[in-house]
């Protein structure tokens, strides 16, 4: 009920566990609390929070625009909403190596069990878009060296994205992710590999967790949990995954709406009334008070006689 009973220093060692244990982790990305708590209800090991996904969502594109204290905010509320550990997207750390220290202790605060910070420039691209371009080596490490000692929970994850592999060669790539690691990252991002032997190459460079982002339409091909652990891959992404199909979803049913005059035709891919009250765990609420969950959730995809006899015939149900 209400928020999540694992508190954050447990998700945090929950993560930990997580990455040391030989399987790969599969995380897949939250656009709000609710598909966190899907994510959760649905067996998977953590939860991930985009950039791009908290830019889409306030309708912005992912060019660095969004601001600390907005992600730091909507992150939060989607950690506390599951019992998974949480990783979110810090961009550049949102500014120099001091802001970058400000970004991890608040992102700590809210809840999250770890973050990662990237060496582009700020502002920052899409991280599988082109024309993007990454700070020197010097930069690069005094962000991830603020990140790492401005911490106060060691078990909080400081992951380092490199993205030099769009502008450079992969031995570029090997190099970056080892001085990066020396500079205090738990895990390193290896963004926009092209193939399975260079997520390898970055694996057999470093001794520390990497991660593969499986996001659609971008430079990887969207490999197998099998294929990826093959390589020595820890963790897997699927940052905008939900979001997009969510979205397509509702492009069909507003088409749907505005051709036929009624949503009847998707009601076979919506999520039951019963279905999200079960997500949203109404019964937990009604056994700490009776007075909010007294009526019957109707079975099925069509709403009860009740709901259909106006406002007042029904006035629990949203």
């Amino acid at each position: 009920m209400l928020y999540s009973s694992v508190t954050p220093e447990q998700k945090r060692r929950t993560l930990r566990e997580g990455l040391s244990s030989g399987r790969l982790q599969q995380f897949p990305g939250a656009f709000n609390p609710l598909s966190a708590r899907l994510i959760g209800d649905k067996g998977f090991d953590g939860v991930y929070i985009s950039g791009a996904v908290i830019a889409a969502d306030l309708g912005l594109p992912d060019i660095g625009l969004t601001t600390l204290t907005e992600v730091a905010h909507r992150a939060g509320q989607i950690a506390r909403m599951t019992d998974l550990p949480c990783i979110v997207d810090a961009d550049t750390g949102f500014g120099e190596p001091m802001n970058v220290a400000r970004s991890v202790q608040e992102l700590e605060n809210a809840g999250l069990a770890g973050c990662h910070v990237e060496d582009q420039f700020n502002p920052k691209r899409c991280g599988h878009l082109d024309g993007k371009n990454v700070v020197d080596l010097d930069t690069a490490v005094k962000r991830i060296r603020a990140a790492a000692d401005a911490r106060r929970d060691p078990n909080f994850l400081i992951m380092a994205r490199t993205d030099i592999r769009g502008t450079d060669s992969l031995q570029a790539a090997q190099e970056r992710s080892r001085a990066l690691v020396d500079a205090g990252a738990d895990a390193i991002f290896p963004e926009a590999m092209r193939s399975l032997t260079e997520f390898q190459a970055i694996r057999d460079a470093v001794d520390v967790p990497i991660l593969a982002n499986m996001t659609e339409f971008g430079k990887s091909d969207l490999f197998t949990v099998d294929q990826l652990q093959d390589v020595g891959v820890s963790i897997v992404i699927y940052p905008v995954t939900l979001l997009r199909s969510a979205m397509g979803a509702a492009e069909r049913t507003l088409d749907s709406i505005r051709l036929n005059g009624t949503q009847e035709s998707a009601l076979g891919e919506m999520q039951t009334r019963s279905r999200l009250y079960e997500l949203v765990d109404y019964e937990g609420y009604n056994r700490f008070d009776s007075s909010v969950f007294n009526f019957e959730v109707p079975d099925g995809k069509r709403a009860a006689p009740s709901e259909a006899a106006g406002p007042d015939a029904q006035k629990e149900q949203p």
